[in-house]
């Protein structure tokens, strides 16, 4: 949501040069190193972790933050660019906190239904995730009238800002319904605990489905894991290193048509949101395809050779038109396709594979820790991969 939402985050910032140039990289650097620290201290209390609390927790803070930043879109639109900023970061950190929650929360939760495809469909809702943000990006912005939008759009009540009304207020409908859809999921896997219970005779030394639960856990060390997984956990480290410089790119790149005469969706307001939307409808392309059972997904020194290769697409960027300055592949074509759909599909591929081949390589008793463990990598490599945007952040 904020990554999509960078023009209109632009509009606010453009009486700080300084903030306009690098909030991006600040958004992404704040956002990673939050949610490695919740991913870090959730990984290591597995005794007593009661998941669906988690999963519950982060739903209900997105709510609440989305609910802020729709209502700072027609409130207070005459603060500083550093307040804003200060605002703006605070959400930030807030929903990467929820966003560790869930991530943890929620791999370990599917894994531990003992059923690799469960995991590789919650990459997949992943997938779908990233898609929705710039679709409603994009309906925000043509929904405005081009003209009547360049008009108003230092305006604090301007089509801008209308548009970025409905952009969030989506995150939050979102995000109820996400709750919502929860509470029959967390009923099933309670009964199958309770089941479970019956089976191995517990009910009389449990005294609730946390309890019974938690002693099911085996509780495993990162560095046995690590012992365990290393190549496919450095693959998916690697994979999301290098998947952080795409957005610092993409907001950059802009159509190579004359934007005095171009379709809508080809103006800078409307194509950056698509260029994401391309990036990530791979993505969710990549994550689907899992589906099919690749043997190189059952390789793990393949996997992490492959995660390294992915750094060919860096170039492949600096080929497009950067801040309109020309390119030297003089075509939206490339730059939508080769470059961001199929960067995007190598990133939901090698995601997906790599956590599906970690479930299931372990002990039964070992797969939440496993899904907490493999969320703790990829987190990691955001964060990398965030710091690291910082040397494209002048490109």
């Amino acid at each position: 949501m904020f990554l999509a939402a960078v023009l209109y985050f632009k509009l606010r910032f453009e009486s700080n040069a300084w903030i306009d140039a690098n909030f991006q990289s600040a958004i992404l650097t704040v956002s990673t190193i939050t949610n490695l620290g919740a991913m870090i201290v959730l990984q290591n209390i597995q005794a007593t972790a009661n998941y669906p609390f988690r999963i519950n927790l982060a739903l209900v803070i997105n709510t609440v933050i989305f609910t802020l930043l729709t209502g700072s879109t027609v409130m207070f639109t005459d603060v500083s660019a550093g307040a804003y900023l200060f605002f703006l970061l605070c959400s930030v950190a807030l929903t990467a906190y929820a966003c560790g929650l869930i991530q943890n929360g929620a791999f370990a939760f599917a894994a531990g239904f003992g059923r690799p495809e469960y995991t590789q469909a919650l990459m997949a809702g992943q997938g779908v995730a990233g898609v929705l943000p710039p679709i409603a990006q994009i309906v925000s912005v043509l929904w405005i009238d081009d003209d009547d939008a360049s008009e108003k759009a230092h305006d604090g009540g301007g089509s801008s800002s209308i548009s970025a009304f409905v952009y969030f207020l989506t995150a939050v409908g979102v995000s109820l319904a996400a709750l919502v859809a929860f509470q029959p999921l967390k009923r099933r896997h309670d009964h199958i605990v309770a089941n479970r219970m019956v089976e191995q005779h517990m009910s009389e030394s449990v005294h609730s489905i946390e309890e019974a639960e938690q002693s099911l856990r085996k509780v495993t060390s990162m560095q046995k894991l690590f012992r365990e997984l290393h190549w496919v956990a450095l693959a998916l480290f690697f994979t999301f290193v290098l998947t952080m410089f795409y957005p610092v790119f993409t907001q950059k790149i802009l159509s190579v048509r004359d934007p005095d005469t171009a379709p809508a969706l080809f103006q800078p307001r409307a194509f950056v949101p698509f260029a994401f939307f391309m990036w990530n409808l791979g993505d969710l392309s990549g994550r689907a395809s899992t589906i099919l059972d690749f043997k190189l997904r059952h390789k793990p020194l393949a996997m992490f050779l492959i995660s390294l290769a992915r750094v060919g697409f860096l170039p492949m960027y600096l080929m497009c038109n950067i801040g309109g300055r020309g390119a030297k592949v003089d075509s939206d074509l490339f730059y939508l396709f080769a470059v961001q759909f199929l960067f995007g599909v190598t990133n939901g591929w090698m995601g997906s594979s790599t956590m599906m081949n970690a479930i299931e390589s372990v002990d039964e008793a070992e797969r939440e820790a496993t899904g907490g463990f493999m969320g703790l990598c990829l987190v990691a490599g955001l964060t990398v991969g965030s710091l690291l945007s910082f040397t494209a952040g002048g490109i």
